[in-house]
């Protein structure tokens, strides 16, 4: 496995990594030494390969353009790392994800099996005229694109189209629910196969209790990037601080001091961090950043959200999540507390969004997603080699 250090990205893909470890294969994962304790706890050997994404703080550019100039800069320092490593004991199978560039052009040169891990939406027929085209209109875009292609040319990389390398792999496995993708009737199922997210419900199940007495639980998260949201945080205390009957979960993030939040009411408790699925398999409702991996673990857990997006394809996923009828969308600068309180009491007392969520949460689970996605991968191992089901 080939990733990126950023945790949205790690944790969708980490169970799939813990179940191959576990049937016997020799699993590296080449990434950061700052997720190390993510990946060796997972039953992998840690392939220390720095990156300058700045993931530590959080400083990302608001320009795409720049962004994705980002992208490529780890990608062009990255790949001389992982040949160090890898041009002396190729692997039978590159698994990667998406920001991960330097991974393909190492599979691709040396002409091994390559598989993508999908953390988030993937690309659709008709998706470089509707949405990628209106990027390369930008400033910066043409020189981004030239850069790219100029790396391309020397990096042996097979694929030196930039559109193609960078949105079309050959073969990938969406891990989130079908239900959550755009065009999702567009999509060329011989390449993608949707299992849904891969998590192990079971193995924190018992991080966190429900306090007795609690009537209803709810979880309130802007997941591990925009989390410097005091001003929110205090809205929320305003909106579901001594809401009768109802115990909240705050996380703040590590960037957001709880001294700022004034008085923290007696039902709800604050942290940092926080076993989010566990939560959620005991919580009646979730407030979430719709990054999308806080919408599939609700999905999965079969609970109501209220959109806070906060960043890129956030804004995307909160509107999804409304079409499919289970949650409430409330932008940033509209989440007062009346309005948050409100929207709650809306989702929790309409009987058709308890049924569209109980609905939508079997359908992900029906997906397969840890089981299937390693029997898929093993597919790929076998002497024939292949793709994975188109399905």
């Amino acid at each position: 496995m080939i990733g990126i250090p950023a945790v949205s990205h790690v944790l969708p893909s980490l169970d799939i990594i813990r179940e191959l470890a576990a049937r016997g294969h020799r699993v590296t994962y080449a990434n950061d030494p700052a997720v190390r304790d993510l990946v060796t706890g997972a039953g992998a050997e840690l392939v220390p390969c720095s990156s300058t994404l700045p993931v530590a703080d959080n400083l990302w550019p608001d320009d795409p353009i720049a962004a994705m100039s980002l992208f490529l800069d780890d990608a062009v320092q990255a790949l001389p790392q992982l040949r160090a490593v890898y041009d002396d004991d190729p692997a039978d199978l590159y698994l990667y994800d998406i920001g991960a560039y330097a991974a393909r052009a190492l599979a691709e040169a040396q002409g091994r099996s390559l598989l993508q891990l999908s953390p988030t939406l993937v690309g659709w027929d008709g998706y470089d005229q509707e949405v990628a085209a209106h990027l390369w209109e930008l400033p910066g875009a043409s020189a981004y694109r030239e850069r790219f292609a100029g790396w391309l040319a020397g990096c042996g990389a097979t694929t030196t189209d930039v559109d193609a390398f960078s949105s079309r792999p050959e073969r990938a496995l969406a891990l989130i629910p079908y239900a959550m993708q755009p065009h999702a009737d567009r999509v060329d199922r011989r390449r993608v196969t949707f299992v849904g997210p891969c998590f192990d419900l079971s193995a924190d199940k018992d991080a966190w209790s429900r306090p007795a007495g609690a009537a209803n639980v709810l979880l309130i998260s802007l997941g591990s990037a925009y989390t410097r949201r005091p001003e929110f945080y205090r809205q929320c205390l305003a909106a579901f601080g001594d809401l009768p009957g109802w115990h909240v979960v705050l996380q703040i993030g590590r960037h957001t001091d709880p001294g700022e939040l004034g008085d923290i009411p007696a039902n709800v408790e604050v942290h940092p961090w926080v076993p989010q699925r566990a939560i959620l398999e005991q919580a009646d409702a979730f407030v979430t950043h719709a990054g999308m991996g806080g919408c599939g673990e609700g999905l999965l857990a079969g609970v109501p959200m209220i959109a806070v997006p906060q960043a890129a394809e956030q804004f995307q996923n909160a509107h999804r999540l409304v079409e499919l009828g289970v949650a409430r969308r409330i932008d940033t600068e509209d989440a007062t507390a009346e309005a948050l309180r409100t929207a709650l009491r809306e989702l929790v007392s309409d009987p058709e969004v308890g049924r569209r969520s109980a609905r939508l949460q079997a359908e992900a689970r029906a997906e397969g997603g840890t089981t299937r996605a390693a029997d898929l991968i093993e597919g790929m191992l076998s002497p024939r080699g292949g793709s994975p089901e188109t399905s």
